[in-house]
């Protein structure tokens, strides 16, 4: 089961993983009072189970209220790879500085929780991965001992140089780990992972799958279920 970016940033924020606020909208006028409430330049990020959603157009920056009820009157109802859309995020915008990915999945082969992770952020992993493997590290989490201290700076040392962002992204690291195994996920990743000019490191889009199997266990969680988001198929 996929969650929407914020449902999953509604787990990220209570596990203590610095995410910007925001809040949904299901019409142009709930935008922008929302763009007014926040009062400075807000992204209208359309939210369905799809990728590609800045390619598909359904990713803008607002400048002021008016820009984003006019986002969001284009965005609201649009499809994204067959995918309505019937909700948009209004959050306000950051000064970016630099961009990275982490994400951990369940390994089938080993049945084992991995990270991978990158400084290559904000784009897809697996091309990445695939012409640029040099960019990426890997770490599989023995379940046993779960993910250590040790093991979350290793990976937090491969994205920075600088003493202060490897800490907080350590610390990151662990929370994604614990929001992961917490809720039954699949996957979580956050991309990107950003740096701000100020030396802060946020997480400014985040996405969750959660296992099936796990969600009987999880009624709260099945609750969260939008089967208008999600493709024919899948409902």
């Amino acid at each position: 089961m996929d969650l929407h970016e914020y449902q999953a940033k509604e787990f990220f924020r209570a596990a203590g993983i610095p995410v910007p606020p925001g809040k949904i909208a299901l019409t142009p006028e709930e935008a922008e009072a929302l763009a007014t409430e926040y009062g400075s330049t807000v992204v209208v990020k359309a939210q369905v189970h799809s990728g590609g959603r800045g390619k598909a157009g359904g990713v803008k920056l607002a400048s002021d209220p008016a820009d984003a009820r006019k986002h969001a009157e284009n965005i609201l109802g649009m499809e994204i790879k067959g995918l309505r859309v019937e909700k948009v995020l209004i959050t306000p915008a950051e000064d970016i500085d630099t961009e990275a990915y982490i994400g951990v999945l369940i390994d089938r082969a080993r049945q084992a929780p991995t990270f991978i992770v990158s400084a290559a952020g904000g784009i897809d992993i697996e091309e990445v991965a695939e012409t640029r493997p040099d960019e990426v590290r890997r770490f599989t989490v023995d379940p046993r001992h779960g993910l250590l201290a040790h093991q979350a700076f290793w990976l937090a040392d491969f994205l920075y140089d600088d003493p202060s962002l490897i800490k907080q992204t350590s610390k990151i690291i662990g929370q994604l780990y614990e929001t992961f195994t917490s809720t039954g996920a699949s996957m979580a990743e956050i991309n990107p992972l950003i740096t701000t000019p100020d030396g802060k490191v946020k997480a400014i889009d985040a996405k969750m799958s959660i296992d099936d199997n796990e969600l009987f266990r999880r009624p709260e969680i099945a609750r969260m279920r939008d089967t208008s988001a999600e493709p024919d198929a899948e409902t």
